[in-house]
């Protein structure tokens, strides 16, 4: 059976940050960014993504959190293909996500 493969131009650069009250439910919001993008900071995640990849990590952040008491936000910064994200970086050093093939 065929997949059908999203071109790599319809990835987008995401930041993804996140406040929760919890630690648990900080920890199994942390482990579920792990498998979408990069740390930078604590709760501060870099991501290239799908439409899909976006719409499933937002579907199973909604099922992991409280609405009431925490909040994530996802900042879509454009198009990955071309220019990576301009970041400006004071203190440690910073380098974006390179797009690579993994064999699994």
């Amino acid at each position: 059976m065929a997949r059908n493969l999203t071109p790599a131009s319809a990835e987008r650069w995401y930041i993804v940050t996140y406040d929760i009250g919890d630690t648990k439910r900080w920890r199994r919001v942390f482990r579920l960014m792990k498998g979408h993008g990069r740390w930078l900071q604590l709760s501060v995640f870099q991501c290239r993504l799908t439409p899909k990849r976006r719409a499933d990590m937002a579907a199973r952040l909604e099922r992991w959190i409280k609405r009431d008491e925490d909040h994530v936000l996802i900042v879509d910064l454009g198009p990955a293909d071309g220019a990576g994200p301009s970041v400006e970086s004071l203190g440690k050093s910073f380098s974006p996500i390179k797009r690579e093939a993994v064999v699994i």
